[in-house]
């Protein structure tokens, strides 16, 4: 019997209009475009503006746009993972309310948060559904509002993040392509470096948290670039090694986008050259677990069927994983 793999046979992706350049930023915080882009290569990020619009409201877009592109019918869908770290709010999952918005009514759902390295530990999940052969459609969606926990009087932080959300359709193939093999990993004594302080079981919501701007993003900048530096290029070199894949062999790296510097690392630890790296963060900065989706949404018509590519990220907690993936159309 033929084995069976998850192949991705779509991918979609929905960013707010509204743009935040570093120009702007300039007049918010003490910054400088230079020293944005020099230290992060971002220009510009967007950012979802109005009243009552989450997390959910990008990844329901983002479903929506890629059942139309894939000729899927809502009901025809049996399970829908979404990977955030800005969730609408703390239950029911986002990944429900997703569903409810794109009215995918046969669906089972829930949410995965591995910080920036989410949607390949969803990916990663998702494909064991389809592989066992108990489900034939399932929709991954990487999706934060980053915008919401981000103090935008902080320069080392508010200079990173966006907003948006991307998705992508699994289906069960018996051909040589698709997710061909897996590598995550954790290390939870990063939490210490990069986290959010309060908001959770271990230091509820009060006023006192709020005054300490206890719900925003909390980093540590040189312990968490080193350690990103170091997996995510290591992870990216041990996927290729083990399954015997040169640089020739590679057509594109699909790296998480945090920041230039890791990027440029990772593709030199691959032997991979700057033509075959997916790079936009300079228009959509750190958008966490949309930034893997987004790339290959902008990319998709370049790749061809058969062509290997590498999915690499690198996330709080510490996380990080691989993908190798053979590409399906």
């Amino acid at each position: 019997m033929s084995k069976i793999r998850a192949k991705i046979s779509g991918v979609n992706a929905w960013v707010p209009p509204y743009i935040l350049t570093n120009k702007e930023l300039e007049t918010m915080v003490d910054t400088t475009d230079d020293w944005i882009v020099s230290r992060t290569g971002i220009r510009e990020r967007h950012i979802q503006k109005g009243e009552g619009l989450g997390t959910s409201d990008m990844g329901a877009e983002a479903v929506k746009g890629l059942l139309e592109k894939t000729g899927t019918k809502p009901e025809e869908i049996d399970l829908l993972i979404c990977a955030t770290v800005t969730p609408d709010m703390m239950f029911p999952a986002t990944g429900n309310i997703i569903s409810d918005k794109a009215g995918l009514r046969n669906a089972f759902s829930f949410d995965i948060n591995a910080a920036c390295s989410g949607f390949l530990f969803a990916v990663i999940t998702a494909s064991k559904f389809v592989e066992t052969g108990q489900y034939k459609k399932v929709i991954v969606v990487g999706g934060d509002k980053m915008s919401g926990i981000t103090d935008y009087a902080t320069r080392e932080t508010c200079i990173l993040f966006g907003d948006a959300a991307g998705a992508i359709l699994l289906e069960p193939t018996t051909e040589e392509i698709g997710i061909m093999d897996t590598i995550a990993g954790t290390d939870g004594s990063g939490r210490n470096y990069l986290h959010m302080k309060a908001g959770g079981s271990l230091k509820p919501p009060t006023h006192e948290t709020v005054d300490a701007k206890e719900h925003y993003i909390y980093q540590e900048g040189q312990p968490v670039f080193k350690f990103a530096v170091t997996r995510m290029a290591d992870v990216s070199a041990e996927i290729m090694e083990r399954n015997n894949l040169t640089a020739d062999d590679i057509a594109y790296l699909v790296p998480h986008q945090a920041n230039l510097r890791i990027i440029d690392a990772t593709a030199r630890r691959m032997g991979v050259g700057k033509e075959k790296v997916m790079i936009n963060i300079e228009r959509y900065g750190n958008t966490t677990d949309a930034t893997i989706p987004l790339c290959l949404w902008e990319w998709e018509k370049k790749l061809k069927k058969g062509d290997n590519i590498i999915l690499a990220a690198f996330g709080g907690g510490f996380t990080w994983g691989s993908i190798w993936v053979k590409w399906a159309y």
